[in-house]
């Protein structure tokens, strides 16, 4: 049986839905944060490092599927695990 070794590295794009091709379950179960521009975002929905820019819910509105309305922001991105001291 191998044991499987975190690293501590974050992919150039995240995304927290599970129909995108950037969802990682892995990832996201050690509790991501996103800096961007320097102060903590809660509502991001996906991001990208090399691109610059964060995907943010916009308020309580939805799309004709049901899922929060998105905007991307531009901006330097930098995410980080919650869990590490």
């Amino acid at each position: 049986m191998s044991e499987t070794i975190m690293s501590d590295e974050f992919p150039d794009r995240l995304s927290v839905d599970p129909n995108s091709p950037f969802y990682n379950a892995d990832i996201l179960s050690r509790d991501v944060g996103i800096r961007f521009k320097g102060v903590e975002k809660t509502n991001v929905e996906e991001y990208c490092i090399s691109e610059g820019w964060v995907r943010v819910t916009a308020g309580n509105a939805k799309d004709r599927h049901g899922n929060p309305l998105t905007i991307k922001v531009h901006g330097p991105v930098e995410p980080y695990f919650r869990d590490k001291k």
